[in-house]
């Protein structure tokens, strides 16, 4: 019998429900962050993702997937003052992001578990991070947010790029959806509310993209729990 709730996995609320059962998979939804996520017994495993990955054909110098990314890198590059180290996390096997950040003056270091798994990279603090087709692949979204965060400098920018989830009734036919390793989709509620708990700024410049603002020491404010809640229980713990 199927438990009636399940925890969160980006802000750990315990108190989600079922959304939709599309064969084979179920989904369940976060009354508080909004996330959508696959039921974690079906997550896939990692030889599924290995092999999904190993089919995408990301050129660096393809001009329209250069005009994809253009839609996160710029509105980025409007914020970033000159010359800053930036982190592409997730970058896959052709880092076209990258390439185009250090084009326009920044320097860049790359992040990939399969195509890049430097640990010495995670070692480091950087001035903006970004995250384009990536977040929607997390099986522990919670603890790789709490990572980010970690990487990030006061100050600095989080950038990430996923397709926001909508329309609930066309869920089961979304084609995004039908991807096997995007396990959680998020809405715009769900990186505002992510922003209130650490204390960010969240800007949506544009449908898909979350431009996350760090603050310095000297401007950070304390935040309301907003949509997060009281700290009792069914509340988040992020």
């Amino acid at each position: 019998m199927m438990s009636p709730q399940r925890e969160c996995p980006v802000c750990q609320a315990a108190s989600c429900r079922h959304f939709i059962q599309v064969a084979p998979y179920d989904y369940w939804r976060c009354p508080f962050c909004e996330a959508t996520f696959v039921d974690p017994a079906q997550l896939p495993s990692s030889d599924i993702e290995r092999a999904q990955y190993h089919l995408h054909r990301n050129d660096v110098h393809d001009v329209r997937y250069r005009q994809f990314l253009a839609r996160l890198a710029s509105p980025l590059l409007e914020r970033l003052a000159p010359n800053l180290s930036g982190l592409d996390y997730g970058c896959g096997p052709g880092p076209a992001l990258a390439a185009m950040l250090t084009e326009a003056g920044h320097r860049m270091a790359l992040y990939d578990p399969l195509f890049f798994d430097d640990p010495a990279v995670l070692g480091q603090r950087y001035d903006f991070i970004t995250c384009t087709e990536v977040v929607e692949h997390f099986h522990h979204p919670f603890a790789e947010f709490a990572r980010l965060d970690q990487l990030l400098k006061p100050g600095g920018w989080l950038a990430v790029m996923t397709t926001f989830q909508t329309d609930d009734a066309a869920f089961a036919r979304w084609h995004y959806r039908r991807d096997p390793t995007h396990v959680v989709f998020y809405r715009p509620t769900t990186f505002q509310a992510m922003a209130r708990h650490y204390q960010w700024q969240c800007d949506i410049p544009c449908a898909n993209v979350a431009l996350l603002y760090k603050p310095g020491r000297h401007q950070a404010t304390c935040a309301s729990l907003g949509a997060w809640g009281s700290k009792g229980e069914g509340s988040p713990t992020l």
